[in-house]
């Protein structure tokens, strides 16, 4: 008989420190805390083995350290808490581990080898732009000369799988200036590119300044993302979700968990978590964190409906799109209602037929939140008259 295969699970591992904090930034992170870095490893490694025993019937496929600025916990923490996880679960042969670093913090080839040799066999490479004045405007803390060193360096270390995560629409720049950040990211030869639209998060120093900021208008970004799409395809990068190119066999399979709806476990303040079919996150507060208190700041079963939500909304942000029959098999729901609406979609060129379902062209990427949103209406909308059916149906028994 065939042995089971065990479910996969990726590991997410949050790092919440950084050199400096970005003004565009609202993500947990803080700076100047390198004295709790011991302190907090010691916490993480403690938290692994704590939840080590419920996935035991798991097989860790991916292994993300994010942040914040791993690279800057250093590589001898980063061992440290592999060693966590190669001891506390089973973790596939072939796992991709991942680890996000800032230029600054990632160009001693020593360290480098020392962490590819650990496991880390992926690096994702915080760059934005190759224009050192839009960097130190934004809050980065390198030039792009320390890109190139980074980038030589991780090379050296024989780290083969690159990714570098670039912004468009910054403050005054210019479809020029993003053309060239493009073109020297491709200089670099990297196998996975990330471009993201900038937001303006409130809370953040770039909310703040918001009334002051001359920034690229909806056209001016729009034109900048379909420029991107259209460049990275002519380079050979396969587009597999609105924001990520991979050379082919190169796209994140640790990103593709949140996309795909895959278990995932979260460490670390505001880690995020779907695992056991129940979505939770911890607070973010690294003093309660380090003295073991993990406090959940959301904890939900998920509904049927709301994995079939899911299931549409984190499709369609991928260039696979949505299946009918996987939809109609695994949430024993019509899809007839959300292909009419599509229907009207694709007329205005929004999104297009694949052999078993839909997918979003570009330009329907750029507008990707109203079309999830008037499918959600859609479902919605036929669950609300199948309950009034149920409740009228009840009602005549009754009588």
């Amino acid at each position: 008989m065939k042995k089971q295969e065990r479910p996969t699970l990726g590991l997410y591992i949050h790092v919440p420190f950084c050199r400096a904090k970005c003004v565009y930034c609202d993500f947990y992170s803080m700076a100047h805390k390198e004295a709790k870095m011991d302190a907090y490893v010691s916490a993480l490694r403690s938290h692994l083995i704590e939840v080590a025993p419920t996935a035991d019937g798991h097989t860790v496929d991916t292994v993300y350290f994010g942040g914040g600025t791993p690279s800057y916990l250093g590589s001898k923490r980063i061992i440290q808490l592999l060693q966590t996880v190669k001891k506390h679960y089973h973790l596939a042969k072939d796992a991709e581990i991942t680890m996000e670093a800032n230029p600054d913090s990632a160009t001693e080839v020593s360290a480098l080898r020392a962490l590819r040799r650990a496991g880390v066999n992926r690096i994702s490479l915080g760059v934005q732009s190759s224009d050192d004045t839009m960097l130190r405007r934004i809050g980065r803390v390198h030039n792009w000369q320390q890109v190139m060193d980074s980038v030589a360096a991780i090379r050296k270390a024989k780290i083969e799988n690159l990714s570098l995560d670039l912004i468009y629409g910054l403050p005054d720049q210019t479809m020029e200036q993003w053309e060239k950040t493009l073109g020297d990211a491709m200089s670099l030869r990297p196998q996975h590119i990330s471009c993201y639209g900038l937001k303006v998060e409130e809370g953040t120093p770039l909310w703040q300044q918001r009334e002051e900021l001359t920034l690229p208008d909806d056209d001016l970004q729009a034109d900048m993302y379909l420029y991107t799409v259209e460049f990275l395809h002519h380079m050979g990068y396969e587009q597999y979700e609105i924001s990520n190119f991979a050379q082919p066999g190169k796209a994140s399979r640790h990103n593709l968990k949140y996309w795909q709806l895959g278990e995932y476990a979260g460490f670390g303040p505001g880690a995020h978590s779907d695992f056991g079919g129940v979505r939770y996150a911890y607070v973010r507060d690294l003093e309660r964190y380090l003295r073991g208190e993990l406090i959940l700041s959301e904890s939900e079963t998920i509904s049927p409906q709301e994995r079939a939500q899911e299931y549409l909304m984190l499709g369609l942000r991928t260039a696979e799109g949505i299946d009918r029959r996987t939809f109609e098999n695994r949430y024993r729901r019509r899809f007839d209602g959300l292909e009419r609406r599509l229907v009207q979609d694709e007329a205005h060129g929004l999104c297009q037929r694949t052999p078993g379902g839909w997918r979003l062209t570009p330009q329907g990427f750029l507008v990707s939140n109203q079309i999830i949103g008037q499918l959600e209406d859609v479902l919605i909308e036929e669950t609300q008259q199948r309950l009034a059916r149920t409740e009228s149906g009840n009602y005549q028994v009754q009588l």
